[in-house]
């Protein structure tokens, strides 16, 4: 029997915190760093960091939808980043750090939309949900350094004060979602 897997691509700040919380999940089967929604092919980090290319620093992540939902993801995503301040998250300040689903469905694009909608009306946030939903065009891959940047540099400084606190209250709070 043919097993289904199925793509998101999201942004939401820097990919290093998001690549480490994505990777814990039941169900995620792999998640890269890397780049989407610019308009520069083949961009350098260099050239993303700078916000000349229109690219966010973003995830792609290969999933089993009979064990995690793209929902489920949506879930995860909106409580791990602020998705109510515009082009930034904490001191990461530009566009290339910009809050955004990249639908590969319309199924994608319809949960999204709902989710975003759900997500304000419960008041999570104090703020509007500023999450752009675009359509899917491009993902490049981060270079090779970037790729499990958390898993391979836990005593780097910005990993023990950014990203440790983030993926420890993502643990304490979705628990039941985590790899046995």
């Amino acid at each position: 029997m043919l097993q289904r897997r199925e793509i998101a691509t999201l942004a939401g700040g820097c990919f290093w915190c998001l690549e480490a919380i994505f990777r814990e999940l039941r169900g995620v089967e792999k998640v890269m760093s890397g780049y989407s929604g610019g308009f520069v092919p083949e961009p350098s980090y260099q050239e993303v960091s700078i916000g000349t290319t229109g690219h966010a620093e973003a995830i792609q992540i290969t999933f089993d939808p009979d064990i995690i939902s793209f929902k489920e993801l949506l879930e995860v995503f909106f409580t791990v980043h602020d998705p109510t301040t515009l082009n930034c998250q904490g001191a990461d300040v530009g566009t290339q750090y910009r809050s955004a689903i990249f639908f590969h469905t319309p199924q994608q694009e319809a949960a999204a939309k709902e989710m975003k909608i759900e997500i304000d009306s419960r008041k999570i946030w104090n703020a509007p949900v500023v999450t752009e939903i675009t359509q899917f065009k491009a993902f490049y891959p981060a270079e090779k350094y970037h790729q499990g940047y958390f898993l391979h540099n836990p005593d780097q400084p910005y990993c023990q004060v950014v990203i440790e606190p983030k993926v420890a209250k993502f643990r304490k709070q979705f628990l039941e979602k985590l790899r046995k």
